[in-house]
C-alpha cells in the first residue's frame, strides 16, 4: 500500500471489486496497471503481495497454549496453501523485524471515556500470543511471478535428449495476483469461521450468535 493511502474498509468492498487490480487507491492502481502492461509487452510475468483485512473480530479467537490452534499459524497454513504463495506476513512483521523492541510493539493505554483498553498502533496485525486481540486483523501473502511466460527465455533441459534448451512459449496471464486476493480473502474467512464455531459453538447460527453476544457482554 502506498504511503499515505487510505486503507480499505468494509464499505469500500464494491469499489475494490470494481478495480481491475482490486486496489482502492487510484494512484497505486494506475502504477500497477502500467507495470502489468509493460510486463505484458515484454512477454514476462509478475508476482506481488495480497493483503486481507478482517474487521470486527472478537478478541480470543485461536489459542495461546495449543500449537496447532494458534490463529496466526492457521492463517499462515491457509494462505500458504494457495498455489504460488511463497511467504505470509501478519501485521508489519517484516518491517518490525528490523526495529528494536521499543519501536516494534503496540503500547496499551486506558481509555477512560470508553472504559476500556486501547492501542494507538496495530503493528501486530490484530494477533498476539496466537489469539486475536480485537484489533484489525491484517494478513499478507506473497505470490511469486507465474512460471509460464509468453516468450521462450527460461533455460531448461529436454527430458528426451537431456540437452539444454529453453522453455516453449505458452499462453498465460501476466499476473494472477488480483485473482489470488479473492482466494486469500476466502481462506482467511474459512479460518475465522472455523475458530468462531470452535469458540462459540451451538447447533444453529442463531445459537452461535447468542453465544457470541454473551461472550462480548462478559468482556465488557
Amino acid at each position: 500500500m502506498r504511503s499515505g493511502a487510505r486503507r480499505p474498509e468494509p464499505a469500500d468492498l464494491e469499489a475494490v471489486d470494481a478495480s481491475p487490480v482490486r486496489c482502492l487507491d487510484p494512484e497505486t492502481q494506475a502504477e500497477m496497471v502500467a507495470e502489468i502492461e509493460a510486463a505484458s509487452k515484454a512477454g514476462d510475468s509478475l508476482g506481488g503481495v495480497v493483503e486481507v483485512l478482517a474487521y470486527g473480530l472478537p478478541p480470543g479467537l485461536g489459542s495461546h497454549v495449543h500449537w496447532d490452534r494458534r490463529i496466526d499459524a492457521l492463517l499462515a497454513q491457509a494462505l500458504m496453501s494457495i498455489q504460488a504463495m511463497k511467504a505470509v506476513e501478519i501485521g508489519d512483521a517484516f518491517e518490525v523485524a528490523g526495529r528494536r523492541g521499543s519501536e516494534a510493539h503496540d503500547a496499551i493505554s486506558w481509555d477512560a471515556e470508553s472504559g476500556g483498553y486501547a492501542r494507538d498502533t496495530d503493528r501486530a496485525g490484530g494477533v498476539e500470543g496466537g489469539m486475536t486481540t480485537g484489533a484489525l486483523l491484517v494478513a499478507r501473502a506473497v505470490m511469486k511471478p507465474l512460471a509460464t511466460l509468453n516468450r521462450p527465455v527460461l533455460k531448461t533441459v529436454d527430458v528426451a535428449t537431456k540437452e539444454e534448451t529453453v522453455s516453449f512459449k505458452e499462453r498465460t496471464d501476466v499476473t494472477a495476483v488480483p485473482a489470488a486476493g479473492v482466494v486469500a480473502e476466502t481462506m482467511v474467512a474459512l479460518v475465522i469461521a472455523s475458530e468462531c464455531l470452535r469458540k462459540f459453538g451451538g447447533d444453529s447460527v442463531t445459537e452461535m450468535a447468542r453465544n457470541h453476544a454473551a461472550y462480548i457482554d462478559a468482556l465488557r
